[in-house]
């Protein structure tokens, strides 16, 4: 027999998911055909077959997650027999032979303390233990009320019938599932701060582009404040500003948060840009986007205000060191030469990271933008 490992997919991912099978147990294959999509952070991948052969047998099930290494298939190699397996050693019954020996001694169970993955103790007995792994109960979630701080099994049933109530738990997994990895980073590594201003739009056309004028005034920005257009390396302790804006755009899907990169995004005219946000937001949607279109942004731009919100405090993940929200448009009084009027405002939320950009780079940088969408 002759195993194939889930080879590295690049971009340092170590795990994937199977969506589908194309093979089964049993059926001859050729190099190069497929035998399964799997779905990573960044997208679905067909796995080809590395060799021509018979499948002997075909490891997980459509929705179980792999790692890199982890077998996939397991090819009959020509001529070999296949052996019967081997006969399972029978299980101890349970049965006691020979003398039992008697006491008069009384065991009384004590609880002991176990780890939680929050660090404290948890006390409990192995009665309660047991319990609780029957119900599917995580003792770091239940509340003890038993003598100090012990849980009791009627604290376990208690969330067993809570949890009963509310269903079962949704593994995260693909795009939800890396999002939930980086967010977990950003918020142990980064030290967000986040300045808020409005801008007054009232001059704008009626079907101006929002995000083409967003992304004009970053590129304004970072041109005039380039330590917002950076990496930060948390290891060294050091940044490395970038010539080129590579900008990330943050889009809301059902199937989690992506953030497509339009590499070098300066090189656009106003009509392309419009050309290449409608591409990869279909590329998006159709879960097409090439790996390659989902990395290495330098500056992030959230247009949140399509959906709902004024201020936000958006989320830097490493290793770039600034994002920018723009919230929904509204109408607001403002002074004009002294006398009230109705302008359309736009809000805006920048958030930086306090490690790699100062308060007045950031502030030069927001005040660069303002102007910018102000002209």
């Amino acid at each position: 027999m002759k195993l194939f490992n889930l080879p590295d997919l690049g971009e340092g991912l170590q795990e994937a998911e199977i969506v589908s099978w194309q093979v089964k147990p049993g059926d001859t294959v050729e190099q190069g055909q497929q035998l399964l999509s799997v779905e990573t952070a960044k997208a679905i991948v067909e796995i080809p077959s590395p060799e021509s052969g018979v499948i002997a047998k075909c490891y997980g099930e459509e929705g179980d997650i792999v790692q890199v290494g982890d077998p996939l298939v397991e090819y009959r190699v020509e001529g070999e027999t296949v052996a019967a397996p081997d006969k399972p050693e029978r299980e101890d019954s349970g049965t006691v032979v020979g003398e039992v020996k008697t006491g008069s001694e009384v065991i009384r169970e004590r609880a002991s303390e176990i780890s939680s993955r929050s660090g404290g103790g948890i006390k409990a007995t192995p009665a309660v233990r047991a319990l609780a792994k029957q119900l599917d109960v995580d003792l770091s979630i239940v509340t003890p009320t038993g003598p100090k701080e012990t849980i009791t099994a009627g604290d376990v049933q208690r969330v067993a019938k809570i949890l009963a109530e509310v269903g079962p738990m949704e593994l995260l997994r693909g795009v939800r599932r890396t999002m939930a990895r980086s967010m977990a980073q950003a918020h142990a590594e980064v030290v967000p701060v986040t300045l808020f201003d409005v801008v007054d739009i009232q001059h704008w056309k009626e079907k101006e582009d929002i995000t083409v004028r967003l992304i004009q005034a970053i590129l304004a920005a970072c041109a005039a404040e380039p330590s917002l257009n950076a990496w930060y390396d948390a290891h060294a302790i050091g940044r490395r500003l970038l010539k080129k804006v590579h900008l990330g755009i943050a889009a809301d899907t059902s199937d989690g948060l992506f953030v497509p990169v339009i590499s070098d995004v300066g090189q656009y005219s106003t009509g392309q840009l419009r050309e290449e946000l409608n591409r990869i937001k279909q590329a998006v949607r159709d879960r097409s986007i090439a790996p390659d279109k989902l990395r290495g942004n330098t500056f992030t731009l959230s247009n949140f205000g399509t959906i709902a919100g004024r201020h936000a405090n958006p989320v830097v993940v490493p290793p770039t060191v600034a994002i920018l929200g723009a919230g929904h448009r509204y109408d607001a009084v403002v002074p004009v030469n002294g006398e009230p009027a109705v302008h359309k405002l736009l809000p805006l939320s920048l958030t930086f990271d306090h490690r790699a950009v100062t308060g007045g780079e950031a502030g030069r940088f927001l005040g660069v933008l303002i102007r910018s969408l102000s002209g």
